[in-house]
């Protein structure tokens, strides 16, 4: 296999305007919904990403079929031809296990391996295979293989039931989300997830013909229908690019126009910007991320929407490595996040991890206690303002990537970045991005 790694020289101040990727949160959703019917559907403004090749590469072992011009993918899954996804498909993204739903609605069985993807967290499956044992799925674990065996009966269909998630789950609610559309029956999903891509993914749903809306913030109602036709979406920009971008603009002293970004999809990130001194315009086609002085140290929590994403606390650490004072950062969404960490203290970092006192662990955090590891923390200070310098770093997940690549962009001298690959899960191109904007980086294939 080939290793890839960055070399980056930091200290340059980046500037330009650039364009984000589509979700990648929609668009591998998207594929899953795909194969609900025997019509094309077409998918654009696709993301050229890892993840989104595997997840291809599994809906044509599975029997459809995908064409991909440009950021456009053609996709038809005239019949399932296999019912089980491939283990080392699998275990490149966890997003393989939602093929369960279409693979039971329209072959009646299905095999998944127990997902895999990113180690940045236990993120149980227990939850959705409760919701799909619920609609009359007959679902077994089998440890000696690792695999889910889920069918269901003779002349049964899953049928509708109201469900309500013990935990935020976003993959869990989109599943029994595309579960749902063909069951028999009004399905009721409570304490859902709302976060803007399963919108999104609704949306596009309902254009296959699917009768679904959100009631409340967190209640999905979902009336079966006997069949979804062809459809055209189109996904939206990737929130986590922008902020990403942002914190680029912010840390070198420059000044990025993100085109597409939108206020109502990034308002608690932005609050928070305020708070701390960082600079941003809306604009009318994107927003405008600047540096604008000294910044402020603070304290967050990361929590599931509409609160601060866990997927943006990393970045944002590298952020408050500039602010004056002590920043703290707390992880509520999953266990075991701060994998990044001991590479920025490699760069002169000035973290502690720490866990706070917490009432009712088990209702105030949205993991599962019984997931949490000896010697895990929840939460970080970062002492600042602390200048960063080179190092040799090692990527351990995909956000932990562009958190240290943000690190080396802003540290004096030259770094080199271990493990590109996990970058190149969920960011397009992104060494090209960044040389637009003027930062010194190259790829490097061993």
């Amino acid at each position: 296999m080939t290793m890839k790694k960055f070399i980056i020289k930091g200290g340059k101040a980046l500037k330009g305007e650039v364009t984000v990727s589509g979700a990648k949160n929609v668009a591998l959703k998207a594929l899953v919904a795909a194969s609900l019917t025997d019509e094309e559907v077409i998918i654009e403004n696709i993301p050229h990403i890892s993840d989104f090749s595997v997840m291809v590469e599994i809906l044509k072992e599975l029997g459809g079929e995908v064409t991909i011009e440009g950021h456009t993918a053609r996709v038809k899954v005239q019949q399932f031809t296999n019912t089980q996804v491939s283990l080392d498909k699998a275990a490149q993204t966890r997003t393989s296990s939602m093929f369960i739903a279409p693979l039971l609605l329209r072959a009646r069985q299905a095999t998944i391996p127990n997902p895999g993807g990113c180690r940045i967290g236990a993120r149980p499956i227990d939850r959705t295979i409760g919701g799909l044992e619920q609609m009359g799925a007959e679902i077994s674990y089998a440890s000696e293989d690792g695999y889910f065996h889920a069918r269901l009966g003779s002349g049964k269909r899953l049928c509708a039931t109201e469900y309500t998630f013990e935990k935020n789950t976003h993959t869990g609610t989109e599943t029994l989300l595309i579960a749902s559309v063909l069951a028999e029956g009004t399905t009721v999903l409570k304490n859902a997830a709302e976060e803007p891509e399963i919108d999104e993914l609704i949306s596009f749903l309902n254009a296959m013909g699917a009768q679904v809306k959100r009631k409340e913030p967190r209640v999905i109602v979902i009336d079966g229908v006997e069949k979804l036709h062809g459809a055209t979406f189109r996904v939206g920009p990737d929130r986590n690019e922008i902020v990403t971008f942002a914190i680029a603009a912010l840390i070198t002293d420059g000044e990025i126009f993100v085109k597409e970004a939108q206020k109502a999809d990034l308002e608690y990130f932005l609050k928070e910007l305020e708070k701390v001194g960082g600079g941003y315009e809306l604009k009318e086609d994107g927003i405008r991320f600047y540096a604008k002085g000294q910044l402020e140290a603070t304290e967050i929590a990361t929590a599931i929407h509409p609160g601060f994403m866990t997927d943006w606390q990393g970045p944002w650490a590298v952020l408050m490595t500039k602010a004056n004072g002590v920043s703290i950062i707390h992880e509520t969404v999953f266990e075991n996040r701060f994998g990044y960490v001991s590479q920025l203290q490699k760069m002169g970092a000035k973290i502690e991890l720490f866990n706070p006192v917490v009432q009712q662990p088990e209702k105030f955090y949205n993991f599962n206690q019984a997931d949490v590891a000896k010697k895990t923390f929840h939460a970080a200070k970062i002492y600042g303002p602390t200048k960063l310098h080179n190092a040799a770093v090692y990527i351990s997940d995909l956000r932990a990537g562009a958190t240290l690549v943000l690190g080396a962009l802003v540290a004096k001298g030259e770094s080199v970045i271990f493990g590109v690959e996990y970058l190149d899960r969920g960011y397009e191109n992104f060494d090209k991005r960044l040389q637009s904007l003027g930062a010194d980086i190259q790829r490097i294939a061993e």
